[in-house]
């Protein structure tokens, strides 16, 4: 007997197929502008949640106030990038010294974040960019149908030239705007290693000069004090 309930995977797979060759044709409608359009999406995408996730995953941001205080205290205690800095920084001999040693290590790790973001910022400002070329060669289609003259073909001929000059703005804006946040965010981290920098630095001095307040003891003891039973006030003769 043969089975005539259909495979839902197969009914899945046919409906993908059928979602992706519209995707593909709305797509080509923007004319051949909309493939370099897709390039710059994906290399955005790509360069900006790469920079993201990295910056994402510093060991700074996961380590509270205490403990890398602790670590500048205790720099053979001290785990990861952030051990290497403070040990690196630590190691040396005067103020002047040390704030060298962190210079040299923002020096090695900032501007190669900052070239990113450069590269990032350029593929974003060049989406919209390609999104207008994509207008002046509608433009440029829908002027050469219009020369033509009439008929159903030059009708036709106007109609993609329109699609030419609304669609690839359309996406190029569409693609500009997340990357402007991802940019926005990207920013934000890098400053927020800047800062943890810049105050490592200023502890590690203060801890080589011995000018930090006195460490508050890690379990003090309470002493018990003796209680004392109010006595009742006397009452007036």
């Amino acid at each position: 007997m043969v089975c005539l309930i259909p495979n839902p995977l197969r009914i899945l797979n046919l409906l993908d197929l059928v979602m992706i060759e519209h995707i593909l044709k709305i797509w080509a409608q923007g004319g051949w502008v909309m493939w370099p359009l897709l390039g710059v999406s994906i290399a955005m995408f790509v360069t900006g949640l790469g920079l993201w996730r990295s910056l994402h995953r510093r060991q700074h941001r996961r380590l509270a106030e205490s403990e890398w205080q602790r670590w500048v205290r205790q720099p053979e205690s001290a785990e990861g990038e952030v051990g290497e800095i403070i040990r690196y920084a630590g190691a040396g001999r005067t103020s002047a010294e040390i704030s060298q040693r962190f210079a040299e290590v923002a020096a090695a790790e900032l501007p190669a974040i900052d070239r990113r973001i450069s590269t990032l910022g350029a593929f974003v400002a060049a989406a919209p960019l390609v999104g207008l070329l994509g207008t002046v060669f509608g433009m440029l289609v829908t002027f050469q149908a219009l020369a033509a003259g009439g008929g159903g073909k030059v009708t036709q001929a106007m109609a993609d030239g329109i699609s030419q000059a609304l669609f690839p703005p359309e996406v190029g804006l569409c693609i500009a705007l997340p990357g402007m946040i991802l940019v926005h965010l990207i920013r934000r981290q890098r400053q927020e290693l800047e800062a943890f920098l810049a105050r490592l630095e200023s502890y590690t001095i203060q801890h080589f000069r011995k000018t930090l307040p006195p460490e508050p003891p890690q379990n003090p003891q309470r002493t018990a004090e003796p209680i004392t039973l109010l006595q009742p006030a006397g009452m007036p003769a």
